[in-house]
């Protein structure tokens, strides 16, 4: 084994990495391979490109003529670019991403060819639909769905093949993706946005929501990482004791960033600005080999597409440098799991960012809107975003004492929350002239001030705000950002819709003025939100008996976080803004728990085959080397040799006892994964949850015990100091 190990180094020590065009500037990279702006301007006609433009800014139809004009002058595109095939890429819901690549190639008569493209086949396409998860929606023998193309994220080239982001939806036209949902929830905050944003100002047209996404992963070994069956097949080590260094001297974060992973995060990053992707940040994590790198904020479609891409890319580029990237929220025990913070904002076509104050109490007004809506909307569907973020694998990370807890509150700080706690006792009904000068002077006018030096985060709370946007903390690093923006944007555009109904009714009933409306309804709100609000620790125990006090929901297991999803009240709220009808809404439940029971039965089978195959037969090997040790010392001190041999004898026991409970609990294990298997749907995801799971943790014990005490020569496997502190 050590052997193994020394080759693996050696190889990816002696291995030449990608050279990258030092001379060139990030700037003059980017978005070289991307169908963009300035792309379209030199290879469509006028017509083309005005017909893109009203389909991503009003959302007109593009007819078939303009479609066929807008594939000529994409496929020489990419043709001058060296593409050879073009594909429809999707996000189908098994959380990675699909495409199937069709040449340009086609024969023509008497045995010639060409490339052809038409604006049918960019337009839509009819993939095998038969093998992705679509919860019931359609019958297995039923196997058409359809690719349609989406303009408002750019086609990009990525190797020889061009790439059109697409949504997935069944022949009966429910969404069989997660980008269908999200647009169509970006269209709601987009509509419910724009109409309040109307109360100040009147040349707002359109309202964007942004995000930024914080990556954080592992990097290991690729050799290292083919010697553990669990990574390989899991993505995590069910199995392995703690390395006796691990981040307990705090020295690998932000800490200098070793040669090795610095090529890899170079190679990375010219890959991210040839495709468009506006990389921006890289550094050391706070576990060994953890890492992170984050965008400039985009509109949130783009991101969420620029974010799949990226792991996708992740896989690709580490593979070149003898890497293995790990994604899942805790792949070791004992050390930091990883999340994916998304930092959500509105921004208008006007380029104000609405959670960002201004110059003028009208502008300050106008942040407090948002910003209290937002906090709202957070209060009122809090178990549903916890539903958003759930899954097997952040289960693991949620509560731990890195990861925010499974308890959804809002942290905004003390200086802000003493504003919100000035409004709550603003007079209702009319204000007189000094109370309105002084509500804006006194408090709306000193919220930018108290923004300047109130940029810090609660690291413990899953919603934060930090300055000019709210982060969402929660959401874990193997995640597709579009299933928590899909809830986050479609709640606060619900809440921004029921704002504006209330307001309107106070002015149109003439009993108050509009600023003198706005403000009693943000009154109210800050009143009926104030038990979401959470300024400590969201680790301690305090938390958690404080928040049921509150009401507040604590669902820490995904099976149960997930029944919020399909309560009535969150499908009407699908229904009602159009987001999901209560079909898709179901399926994706349905899918998630049977993804999370799927998992689950992986981990324990592989766990059952490694501790069997790999972990026991080495162990007897070496009690039987310690029983022939036994032996030998009572040939040479008869019965003096208990004087001698205690040890040994006490360790032969120790190892017997420690097999014996491994063969037990799988044993049981197996029985309660079997009685698991004929449920279906809920019952099915609780009994992996309540009665598998546990005995991972189990069994994991006695492996993780034998670990310390049979020879490192033989132990089967790569162990946590090599896998975390290779360079």
């Amino acid at each position: 084994m050590a052997t193994i190990r020394f080759n693996a180094l050696q190889e990816t020590l002696n291995r030449k990495v990608i050279k990258i065009e030092e001379n060139k500037k990030r700037s003059e990279l980017f978005a070289q391979h991307v169908f963009n702006d300035k792309a379209m301007l030199q290879y469509m006609t006028k017509e083309a490109y005005k017909g893109v433009k009203d389909a991503i800014e009003f959302g007109y139809k593009i007819d078939r003529k303009i479609a066929d004009q807008i594939a000529v002058s994409m496929k020489s595109w990419a043709l001058s670019k060296g593409a050879t095939h073009y594909t429809h890429w999707f996000q189908p819901l098994t959380g990675a991403t699909a495409e199937k690549h069709d040449a340009f190639f086609e024969t023509i008569n008497d045995g010639e060819a060409m490339e052809l493209f038409d604006g049918g086949k960019l337009v839509q396409q009819e993939p095998d639909a038969s093998s992705f998860p679509n919860g019931g929606i359609r019958n297995t023998f039923e196997a058409r769905g359809y690719t349609a193309w989406d303009p408002t994220s750019n086609a990009f080239i990525y190797e020889t093949t061009l790439c059109i982001p697409t949504v997935f939806v069944a022949y009966t036209g429910e969404a069989l993706d997660n980008k269908a949902p999200l647009l169509r929830a970006l269209q709601a905050i987009d509509e419910s946005a724009t109409a309040v944003c109307k109360y100040f100002d009147k040349n707002v047209s359109k309202v964007n929501a942004t995000l930024g996404w914080e990556q954080e992963y592992f990097l290991i070994d690729k050799a290292l990482a083919a010697s553990r069956p669990d990574i390989m097949m899991t993505g995590r080590t069910l199995l392995g004791h703690s390395s006796a260094k691990g981040q307990q001297l705090e020295d690998h974060y932000f800490g200098s960033i070793p040669t090795r992973i610095m090529n890899f995060m170079r190679d990375l990053e010219q890959e991210c600005m040839l495709l468009g992707i506006p990389v921006k940040t890289r550094h050391n994590e706070v576990a060994p080999n953890q890492f992170e790198v984050a965008p400039i904020f985009e509109e949130a479609n783009l991101a969420v597409d620029h974010n799949s891409l990226l792991m996708d890319l992740m896989e690709k580029v580490s593979q070149r440098h003898n890497f293995k990237v790990l994604f899942h929220e805790k792949p070791f025990k004992g050390i930091n799991g990883s999340g994916k913070h998304n930092n959500w904002s509105l921004s208008t076509n006007t380029g104000v960012n609405l959670l960002s104050p201004g110059k003028t109490p009208m502008k300050n007004l106008q942040f407090l809107t948002f910003f209290v809506n937002t906090i709202k909307a957070v209060h009122d569907y809090e178990e549903l975003i916890r539903a958003s973020i759930a899954s097997a694998s952040n289960d693991h990370r949620l509560g731990a004492n890195e990861a925010p807890p499974a308890i959804i509150s809002v942290f905004i700080g003390s200086q802000l929350s003493e504003v919100l706690d000035e409004l709550e006792n603003v007079t209702k009904g009319k204000l007189s002239p000094q109370e309105k000068t002084d509500l804006k002077l006194n408090i709306v006018g000193k919220i930018p001030e108290i923004l300047l030096d109130n940029t810090d985060r609660n690291r413990t709370s899953p919603f934060a705000f930090t300055g000019n946007k709210f982060e969402l903390r929660a959401v874990g690093s193997w995640s597709n950002c579009a299933g928590p923006m899909t809830v986050l944007n479609t709640i606060i555009a619900k809440q921004l819709k029921d704002f504006k109904k209330e307001v309107d009714s106070l002015i149109e009933s003439k009993e108050l003025k509009k600023d003198e409306a706005v403000f009693n309804v943000l009154r109210e709100y800050i009143k009926a939100s104030k038990k979401i609000r959470f300024e400590g620790d969201g680790y301690g125990e305090a938390w958690e008996k404080e928040a049921k006090k509150r009401g507040l929901s604590n669902n820490k297991a995904t099976p149960e976080a997930l029944k919020a999803k399909i309560s009535k009240k969150n499908i009407q709220l699908f229904e009602e803004m159009g987001v999901m009808n209560k079909i898709e809404v179901e399926a994706r439940h349905e899918i998630e728990l049977e993804e999370y029971a799927k998992r689950i039965q992986i981990e324990s089978r592989v766990l059952g085959d490694i501790s069997r195959n790999h972990v026991i037969p080495t162990v007897i090997q070496y009690q039987n080397t310690l029983i022939e040790n036994v032996k030998g010392l009572k040939e040479i001190f008869g019965k003096d040799f208990n004087q001698y041999a205690s040890e040994q004898i006490d360790l032969i026991k120790r190892i017997s006892n420690h097999i014996a409970e491994i063969n037990s609990k799988i044993e049981q294990m197996t029985d309660e994964r079997k009685r698991a298997n004929k449920f279906s749907g809920q019952k099915n995801a609780d009994a992996y949850c309540n009665k598998v799971k546990p005995y991972l943790e189990d069994i994991r014990y006695h492996v993780d015990k034998l670990e310390l005490l049979v020879d490192d020569n033989l132990w089967p496997l790569t162990k946590y100091r090599e896998l975390l502190f290779t360079k």
